[in-house]
């Protein structure tokens, strides 16, 4: 069996983020260049040609699957490539280092349950790790298929196959999809219903319900609905000991649910082959505006008093002077904050009308023309001023990364969560921490940037990003070392002062030691104790949340 990589007429790229077709334009590149050339780290080297599939040295399957998974498994050694890896830094810099070792023995796309069983079978009887896929689009180390020598051979399980919306409650505002549907796909089969998930992540093309699903994800909105758990009414997983399948109910109070376990699993218990999921209306009313701040604290406290009034804002995004000015919004000289609103129901002149009093409330300086512009066209969807600069800015960041990479430099991001009695010297101690780990590393200064991706009544999500000298010389092993150093000593700073190693990005394998950190010892051994009842033989994504070899240690 062969399979093709095409995504909405597109190419996805066996190497780097997204489409091979949507990567920076020369003229972007140029932009990016001339934009970053003042930057102290900016020393770059030049742009070598691109990886090709043929530039990796694969070895030939270990494993002989029986002949009823030949329809289901391919070999192709681009699809191999593809699915070797996720999206992360350290992900981009093996794929140009040509380092091709870990690629999995064959991809699999499977299309029924029973298919899945028999794959769970074969790899229990014959060694062989078993790691979803979901969309591929994991910054962790969540779908490495390099699981060690305990293991004959290595399947990445593709699930792009399990793509229908299979039931639609208009009635309840639910449905019922598989767990392989992608983003776009998704929505798509969704809008003849007047309905959306009104979920998005930055990885929303790439990404699959079943994955957003496993890994908590969040989405793009930033108050109120940003968890997929908020979304989630209940849960289809098959097991290697067999399916569970939680009841549809609004809410319930019958003890742990099972939709509690799946949620954040990673992989590890089983996979998600369906969901129902609590969906809302298309909105049809919009309005934003942005207002200017003097530092980040304060703009902090306006997000705080906005996240506290019950306004729940669509858009509460706090960008620091320096995330404002590599973003295209601001000049470096003041920290923005981007609100929103929108409803299916009703205009929302009053909630942004209140939301900009307690900007000014709280220090604000924004364009009331602007605002009252905004509400008039509140029918459609604004991509004028600050909002829709940013919404550009989201969208191409990983391609930015991308390019940048591959020019000698580490571009990354951390993200983590904290109360807001916390925030201010959470965030002066992160960033000075940071830079100063960056510094020794590398040998030059970087500067470090935040923004705030949601808010809460009680706390906020800030999620930090860095840009470090890597090598003059297209040295991508030394790049890569440098990074490993940063992201260790990041995970602990986070984690030292209070704040979780992770918010939306999951846990993998990069953030595994700050996982262990902030949870209890005996939750751990009780999870373990649940992955080998129902994977005995620690076929699913070894190394993810769990070590195989201690799961297999745990009486039953």
């Amino acid at each position: 069996m062969s399979q093709a990589a095409p995504h909405g007429g597109k190419t996805r790229s066996f190497f780097a983020w997204g489409n091979v077709e949507d990567a920076l334009s020369a003229e972007e590149r140029t932009a990016v260049d001339q934009g970053l050339s003042a930057l102290p780290v900016w020393d770059p080297s030049p742009l070598g040609p691109a990886p090709k599939a043929a530039d990796y040295a694969l070895t030939k399957p270990r494993v002989s699957p029986p002949a009823a998974l030949a329809e289901t498994l391919t070999a192709d050694p681009e699809e191999r490539l593809r699915h070797s890896r996720g999206r992360s830094y350290e992900d981009l810099a093996l794929m140009l280092m040509r380092e091709g070792g870990q690629a999995p023995d064959y991809v699999a796309y499977p299309e029924t349950e029973a298919e899945i069983s028999a794959l769970f079978d074969w790899a229990a009887s014959a060694k062989v790790a078993l790691v979803p896929y979901g969309g591929g689009s994991s910054v962790c180390g969540g779908v490495d298929t390099g699981v060690g020598d305990g293991y004959d051979g290595v399947v990445s399980l593709d699930m792009t196959r399990f793509n229908r919306i299979l039931e639609v409650d208009r009635t309840s505002r639910a449905a019922r999809m598989q767990g392989g549907l992608l983003g776009p796909e998704l929505e798509a089969g969704l809008r003849p219903h007047g309905l959306t998930l009104r979920y998005f992540p930055q990885s929303f093309e790439f990404s699959t319900l079943g994955g957003w699903i496993a890994t908590r994800g969040g989405g793009h909105y930033a108050t109120l609905y940003t968890h997929i758990d908020d979304f989630v009414e209940s849960v289809r997983m098959v097991t290697p000991e067999g399916p569970w399948e939680s009841r549809r109910l609004p809410g319930s109070g019958a003890g742990p649910s099972p939709d509690r376990l799946a949620l954040g699993s990673e992989g590890v218990f089983g996979v998600i082959t369906e969901a129902w999921m609590r969906l809302q209306d298309r909105p049809s009313h919009r309005g934003s505006a942005s207002a200017l701040f003097k530092d980040m604290p304060a703009a902090g406290r306006a997000a705080r008093a906005l996240a506290q009034s019950g306004l729940f804002p669509t858009n509460c995004r706090v960008l620091d002077p320096g995330e404002a000015r590599f973003n295209g919004v601001g000049d470096g000289a003041s920290a923005v904050l981007i609100l929103g609103f929108e409803s299916a129901d009703h205009p929302v002149d009053a909630w942004l009308a209140r939301g900009l009093e307690i900007l000014d409330d709280h220090g604000g300086a924004y364009d009331k023309a602007a605002a009252q512009r905004s509400l008039a066209k509140g029918s459609t969807e604004n991509r004028s001023g600050a909002a829709g600069q940013w919404r550009d800015s989201f969208v191409r960041a990983p391609y930015l990364r991308d390019h940048v990479v591959q020019r000698g430099l580490i571009l990354d991001t951390f993200e983590t969560a904290i109360p807001w009695d916390r925030f201010e010297q959470f965030y002066h101690d992160v960033v000075a921490e940071t830079a100063d780990v960056i510094k020794r590393v590398t040998g030059v200064a970087a500067d470090v940037t935040c923004r705030l991706t949601h808010v809460y009544p009680d706390g906020a999500a800030p999620y930090f990003t860095y840009m470090a000298h890597g090598s003059n010389s297209g040295d991508f092993a030394s790049c890569r070392a440098k990074w490993r150093e940063i992201k260790a000593e990041t995970n602990a700073i986070v984690v030292r002062h209070g704040g979780t190693v992770t918010h939306h990005h999951a846990v993998g394998r990069d953030h595994r030691s700050g996982y262990e950190a902030q949870t209890p010892p005996l939750y751990r051994d009780a999870l373990r104790a649940v992955k080998q009842r129902v994977d005995p033989g620690a076929v699913l994504n070894p190394g993810v949340l769990i070590d195989a070899q201690a799961a297999m240690r745990v009486a039953p």
